[in-house]
């Protein structure tokens, strides 16, 4: 017995298929029409309070921002967005608290862009290389030593997430300098610096509690 294949009637239960799925696809459109309005004002409510709370919250950032720059001294905690924490790094660069500055440029570390990394080392490192300059007008030239070497390490994470900066680079320039210039420095090796671990905490202002 051979096996015939008969593309007419084949045709015609294929659309038979797609009249009935049109027709389950009508009845179950026709049953959930009802629900899916009531539930339309509720997605669209849930979606305008998205995003209002997504507006508040920029806000709030804008206006934490606003106020380090006009000088009040706003506390942020290290979880904030990056660009809080930059602002604030620049705060306390800007009042000679640079030793309140690692927590923030650590915690920026971890969300910030490339760009803004680049610019809270920088900071970091400008801040660290004042500390050097006041110490050695005072004569005090192992104290200034470590710090030298600390602005060295900034400029050089900065240059790493920005090649082309120029400032870095002159700044590193000047930083190294230093190192030459005054063979009363401890040598280093890299970027470690060789020196007594309790001499530098004490030389540190605001030096913590209990280390090393």
């Amino acid at each position: 017995m051979s096996l015939s294949f008969n593309p007419v009637a084949s045709s015609r239960a294929d659309r038979a298929r797609r009249a009935d799925w049109r027709r389950t696809a009508a009845r179950f459109w026709g049953q959930s029409r009802p629900h899916l309005l009531m539930l339309l004002p509720i997605a669209f409510a849930l979606i305008a309070l998205s995003l209002v709370g997504m507006a508040l919250r920029f806000e709030a950032a804008n206006a934490t921002i606003r106020a380090l720059k006009e000088n009040h001294d706003v506390a942020v905690a290290i979880d904030s967005p990056p660009e809080i924490l930059l602002a604030r790094i620049e705060f306390l660069l800007g009042h000679d608290r640079v030793d309140e500055i690692q927590p923030y440029v650590e915690a920026l570390d971890k969300t910030g862009s490339d760009a803004l990394k680049a610019i809270a080392h920088y900071d970091f490192a400008n801040g660290r290389l004042r500390q050097a300059f006041e110490l050695l007008t005072q004569g005090k030239l192992d104290a200034a030593g470590p710090f030298v070497v600390l602005s060295r390490q900034e400029y050089r994470r900065a240059l790493a997430l920005a090649p082309g900066d120029w400032d870095a680079k002159f700044n590193l320039d000047v930083a190294s300098r230093l190192i030459r210039d005054f063979p009363a420095f401890r040598r280093t090796i890299g970027d470690a610096v060789k020196t007594d671990r309790k001499k530098i905490w004490t030389d540190i202002p605001g030096k913590p509690e209990g280390l090393p």
